[in-house]
């Protein structure tokens, strides 16, 4: 074997095991704090890339794309096994689905359209704005507010999703840190919220993952085994692995304060956006 062979195999091998802690961490906050992985896949991802050698030739106005497509990929598996174990205690809810799905649906659309019209630059400023936006929706903590009892009518049910379904399109989220809340404060019981929730990042993450699939087939210098802006050896290493870390966060979860670790986690995830606003502004 040559040298440059020796060194293609220590970066690949360098890469699987820096996906291989992403997906740990990922898999871990996800059952310790109920959050999708989505808010620390994209950040994480776009670490991992960014730090390939110059022969991957990443183009920097592709590189959110690639972050943001695989992440909602990701969410595929991960969100259908987290779907199946709240259906089998009636957890969720088809008629909230069904009318939320129908603007949810319109959402995701919109915003893979958008997606494929835009730079890596404006995909990166909208995450840095709506992860700070989220943040505060951890501190405040709206769920345990009821300020209504009962969901409105189908056409605001339909356009509220088609928002959870936009923004979460735009920023590699299954949508369940917008649609919890959102359930919840009309009245929605909590584990029926979250279980309905898992089931519309389902609605979220299969159809965007295909869509950024499709703008992403003329995309060059892409990683290696990329379909469009999905990365699959990303997907091969994180899936597993988060997979297997959630219910040891999940168990974690039930030893520690959890109002001081959603504050930690909000302070953490405000940070992350403040890094990213000093790449796009130095």
């Amino acid at each position: 074997m040559d040298i440059l062979s020796q060194l293609e195999l220590i970066d690949m091998i360098t890469l699987i095991a820096m996906l291989a802690i992403l997906g740990s961490i990922a898999g871990f906050i996800a059952g310790l704090l109920g959050v999708g992985g989505g808010i620390v896949l994209v950040p994480g991802l776009y670490f991992v890339f960014m730090a390939l050698p110059e022969e991957f030739n990443i183009q920097s106005d592709q590189l959110m794309h690639l972050c943001v497509g695989t992440s909602l990929a990701i969410i595929v598996p991960t969100g259908c096994s987290s779907m199946l174990a709240h259906r089998k205690y009636g957890a969720v809810d088809k008629d909230i689905v069904k009318f939320l799905g129908f603007g949810v649906l319109c959402g995701v659309g919109l915003a893979t359209m958008i997606a494929d019209s835009v730079d890596g630059l404006v995909l990166e400023i909208f995450f840095a704005c709506a992860v700070i936006l989220f943040a505060g929706i951890m501190l405040i903590n709206p769920a345990r507010y009821k300020w209504r009892k009962e969901l409105p009518s189908k056409p605001f049910q339909a356009l509220a999703g088609s928002i959870i379904g936009f923004i979460s399109t735009l920023i590699g989220i299954g949508g369940a840190t917008m649609s919890v809340p959102y359930m919840s404060v009309h009245g929605v019981d909590m584990r029926k919220a979250v279980g309905t929730a898992s089931a519309l990042g389902l609605v979220i993450s299969i159809p965007a993952t295909l869509g950024f699939i499709v703008i992403g087939q003329d995309a060059e210098n892409l990683p290696p085994f990329s379909l469009g802006f999905v990365n699959a050896l990303a997907w091969l290493c994180i899936v597993p692995l988060s997979i297997s870390f959630a219910p040891l966060g999940a168990k974690m979860a039930h030893r520690v304060d959890k109002n001081k670790l959603r504050i930690f986690f909000a302070i953490f995830i405000v940070l992350v956006a403040l890094n990213m606003w000093r790449k796009i502004l130095f």
